[in-house]
Parts: C-alpha cells; sequence; structure tokens
C-alpha cells in the first residue's frame, strides 16, 4: 500500500458529517448549504442535459465555460486572461489543487503550508514526493509575519501554497501580507499556489488576486470553485487560472485524474458566471446576515466568537468561553450528547494544534441556526457548572 495513504484518516469532514447522520444532529461542520442554490442555474443545467451533448467535452473544459471565467475575473477582479491557453476546468477545486501539485513538485522538492491548512494540501505534496515546510498561525488574527515566511524558505522550496480567504479562520489576507508572499516568491524563484475558492464570499475587506500582483502573472497559479460561488457544492466544478506555460503543466496532470467534467454541469456554470454584480452582492448580504445571526447567537450563550471576514465559518475559542475542554473532545461530546455537529480546528494542522478553537458554519436556515445556538448554549451551561461546582 502507498504508505502517504496507508496511515491516512478519514477526512475530518466526513468524520463529523457522518456523526450527523447516524445521531441526527444538526450539522454545522461540513459546509454546505442548506438552500438548493439559484434556481436558473440548475434549471440551464437540467435543461442541457436533456437537450446538449453528454460525450466527452474538451479535456481543457467547454470553450463557453473558460471564456465565461475569464470575463468574469476580468469584470469583477479586472484580470486580463487569454481564455483559451490560461484557463483549465477541473471537477472540483480540489482536483485543481492536486493537479497543480502532483504537475508542479517533484520529489524531494519542498512546498511550504500554512497552518491551520485545509486538509487535502498535505496528502497531495507528499504523494508527489515533495516535503512540507510548515507555518503555524495562532489565534485570534493567525497573522503571517515575514520571519515565519523565511524560515521555511530553502534552497529547495518549489511552492508556497496560500489559503486566501482562508479556511478555517475566515481570514482574508490584506495586501501587505500578499506582497509578503510576492516578494519571496520573486526573490526565491518560487511559484504560488492560491486557493481563492471563497473569493465571492467576503464581508470585510476587499479579496485581491494574488496573480494580479506585479511579478506575479507568470508564477501564480489561482483556484477558483463554482460550488462555493454559487452554492452548489455537489457539483464540483472548478478550474485552474494560470499562465500559460503553468497552465499546461496543471492540464498534463488533470487529464490523467478526472480528464474532464460533466458538459451540463459546465455549460450551466457559464451561464451563472454571467449573472450581474447585483446578484453577486445580494448573495454576499445573505451570508453575512446569517453569520452576524450566528454571532449574535454565540455570544448570548456566552461563546466567544474569533473575527469572520470571509468564507461560510464563524469559529469560537472554547477556553474563553470557559471551557476547559479540547476542541476535539467537545466535538465529538456535541456531537454525541449536544445534537450539534462541529469541527475542531485542531484538525487542520499536522503538527503542534491550537486545541481551543472550534469551527461552525453558518449558511443555514434561520431555524437550524437557531436551534443549534439552543443546544450549544444548554451544553456550555451544563460544562460550565460542572466547573464550578467542582
Amino acid at each position: 500500500m502507498n504508505p502517504v495513504y496507508a496511515t491516512l484518516p478519514t477526512t475530518i469532514f466526513e468524520k463529523m458529517s457522518a456523526l450527523a447522520r447516524e445521531s441526527g444532529a444538526i450539522n454545522l461542520g461540513q459546509g454546505f448549504p442548506d438552500a438548493p442554490g439559484p434556481t436558473d442555474i440548475r434549471e440551464a443545467a437540467a435543461r442541457a442535459l436533456v437537450e446538449r451533448s453528454n460525450q466527452y467535452p474538451p479535456m481543457l473544459g467547454l470553450d463557453e465555460l473558460r471564456q465565461a471565467v475569464a470575463e468574469h475575473y476580468g469584470e469583477h477582479q479586472g484580470l486580463a486572461l487569454d481564455w483559451d491557453k490560461e484557463i483549465v476546468i477541473t471537477s472540483g477545486a480540489t482536483e485543481a489543487i492536486a493537479a497543480a501539485i502532483l504537475s508542479l513538485l517533484s520529489p524531494g522538492d519542498e512546498a511550504v503550508l500554512v497552518q491551520p491548512l485545509y486538509d487535502a494540501y498535505l496528502p497531495m505534496v507528499r504523494r508527489a514526493g515533495g516535503i512540507a515546510r510548515l507555518i503555524r498561525l495562532e489565534p485570534p488574527h493567525w497573522t503571517l509575519d515575514a520571519a515565519a515566511l523565511d524560515a521555511v524558505i530553502t534552497d529547495r522550496t518549489r511552492l508556497i501554497i496560500f489559503n486566501n480567504p482562508a479556511n478555517p479562520t475566515g481570514r482574508i489576507y490584506d495586501r501587505a501580507t500578499l506582497e509578503l508572499i510576492a516578494d519571496r516568491c520573486i526573490r526565491h524563484d518560487l511559484v504560488a499556489l492560491c486557493d481563492e475558492v471563497w473569493e465571492h464570499v467576503v464581508f470585510d475587506g476587499e479579496h485581491v488576486p494574488l496573480i494580479a500582483l506585479p511579478g506575479m502573472r507568470q508564477r501564480t497559479v489561482k483556484i477558483g470553485s463554482a460550488g462555493k460561488i454559487f452554492a452548489l457544492t455537489g457539483w464540483k466544478v472548478g478550474w485552474i487560472v494560470a499562465g500559460e506555460a503553468l497552465a499546461r503543466q496543471a492540464a498534463k496532470a488533470h487529464q490523467f485524474m478526472t480528464f474532464t467534467t460533466p458538459p451540463n454541469l459546465q455549460w450551466a456554470v457559464a451561464k451563472g458566471l454571467g449573472k450581474p454584480r447585483a446578484w453577486f452582492d445580494e448573495m454576499r448580504a445573505d451570508f453575512a446576515r446569517s453569520r452576524d445571526r450566528l454571532i449574535a447567537g454565540l455570544c448570548a450563550a456566552g461563546y466567544v466568537p474569533l473575527p469572520s471576514q470571509a468564507t461560510w465559518f464563524v469559529s469560537v475559542d472554547l477556553a474563553a468561553s470557559g471551557i476547559a475542554m479540547t476542541d476535539a473532545a467537545f466535538a465529538d461530546l456535541m456531537a454525541l450528547e449536544g445534537g450539534v455537529v462541529t469541527i475542531p480546528v485542531s484538525a487542520f494542522f499536522e503538527d503542534a494544534p491550537v486545541t481551543n478553537i472550534l469551527r461552525l458554519c453558518y449558511c443555514k436556515d434561520d431555524a437550524v441556526l437557531d436551534e443549534a445556538v439552543a443546544r450549544l448554549k444548554a451544553m456550555r451551561e451544563r460544562l460550565v457548572g460542572k466547573s464550578l461546582a467542582s
């Protein structure tokens, strides 16, 4: 058996969602909305399934979707992209990340990863034969500084993997941080793999794509996701945006992984990317309202939330909330006895984890959030009461 996978546990998302299915608990763990997604996009996919081709689309993706991605980023982020040479459609952002890592790292190459990190990065680096060089960030602000970055870059470093906006922290990094990364990429001749799937779910601040910074056009691989933009997580439609040489290299790995992506979904996503700006503004406002509702409820229940500038997630500091348990222990207790599934942020660390932060997903119906808060409040009162009594 391949040792990379032989000892690899089941992802925390599948573990906690399985607990939710088995126990009937409210699932605030895995990030998927209660809403079914935009009706017009789903109807476009259904029509295309019946009325258009269901045979292999081009390996790089349908022309219509690659053109739509280029036009979308031109409109929303000011990027001037060559849709025919700089965009590859993939079966989800995770496949895009895997294709980029497998095509850009050779055995013995080093990759810089920032903890807490999305759990797919590290296994893919190791599967490529790469060596991970880990940076550990600290709550509540999860700041990346120059000293930490410089400490892990060596003459064997080839890749920096950077998630912005960041899952699980909800942090959106400022331009100074992006300029720091760009400077080190240029200085050390590195490629930045920038996971930007949450780029449209930003509430506080502005998302700046790393690829737009001076000197980064030919050394950045930008990852996008229709599942996150349109809250259609099961569709698994993503893309790679990169300079021609990097895009061509990633496509070579993509062709022998999934090869292509269902054509009806590609046509529907192309339609969605052409929606007016007002639609995206309204989408963000709806999610911001849900975020604020959950934060207000958590505060009233005695929890201490951390800042959440983007994504579908809010984290709470258990220690500051008076709960003397690790996040993993509390998450298990809450799922099995409290009726709410959450995600321990310690699962996003490979080593020296932060163990007092819990992630909750808020892209749920109001009634679901309110009931989850009530159950979380009851559990805190139970635990804090026991602690005080002892």
